[in-house]
């Protein structure tokens, strides 16, 4: 299996799952003062909203990629 292939496979994947899911949430941490031995830390939720177009773009992309790993060999 060449490098295409397995480029095209991974895009397809991805592109479903973005598709599927919309996006993903993450918790991030970050210190908002500290005070000689005191630290006061934040947590915050951030999200990230997957795009339709950009999900069916990619397995598009990747369709074509295996389409054209396949025709080489």
């Amino acid at each position: 299996m060449n490098a295409i292939r397995i480029v095209g496979i991974v895009l397809i994947v991805g592109g479903l799952v973005g598709f599927f899911t919309g996006g993903f949430n993450f918790t991030k941490e970050s210190t908002a003062a500290k005070i000689g031995p005191l630290e006061l830390t934040v947590k915050e939720k951030q999200s990230v909203n997957i795009p339709q177009w950009l999900s069916i773009g990619a397995a598009v992309a990747g369709a074509l990629m295996l389409v054209a790993g396949t025709r080489k060999s």
